[in-house]
């Protein structure tokens, strides 16, 4: 499995978690149910969980494409730069909801205080905020690709045969 694959297959999990834990904590604000704060806690734990590996298989695969032809400049880049802002957000949140998830936990007749769920609304909504930012731009790597505005191959290269074996000689 390539690094570009690996990073594919993975970086859904923060992008779904957060905004599940966000529409969740809405739901629990309206409402006002405890077990629901709780679901939106273990949401954003486990998104926090996740994102350092989606950041890791980010960078490796940036590392392994090399700037590939078919990329506009600088798009990468960007990604990156909103992945890495993205993950640290995600996981002081992430930390804060494991904490308010334990801290509930271990106190099941307490009510939730205030400072708690209004930490958990905030940090879902900053989560969402630059985790969307940053699919976005990941977005923009292919779905704004130069190669995509040709209506003919580039020279030498057949239709539906992938740049990088051509350029390594294979079929």
């Amino acid at each position: 499995m390539s690094w570009p694959y690996a990073h594919l297959l993975i970086n859904h999990f923060p992008v779904v978690l957060s905004v599940s834990g966000l529409t969740i904590a809405i739901l629990a604000l309206a409402v006002n149910r405890r077990g629901l704060w709780l679901t939106s806690m273990a949401a954003l734990t486990v998104a926090g969980l996740f994102v350092y590996p989606v950041h890791l298989t980010g960078i490796r695969a940036d590392e392994a494409l090399k700037n590939p032809w078919y990329v506009h400049a600088g798009a990468i880049e960007s990604h990156e730069d909103a992945g890495t802002l993205a993950m640290y957000v995600i996981l002081v949140v992430g930390v804060f909801a494991a904490y308010s998830w334990w801290r509930s936990l271990k106190r099941p007749a307490e009510p939730l205080p205030v400072w708690m769920r209004a930490g958990i609304l905030a940090g879902a909504l900053a989560a969402v905020s630059f985790v969307t930012y940053t699919a976005y731009l990941g977005g923009k790597i292919i779905h704004e690709a130069p190669v995509l505005k040709l209506t003919q191959p580039p020279a030498g290269l057949p239709p539906g045969v992938a740049a990088d074996s051509v350029r390594r000689g294979g079929p």
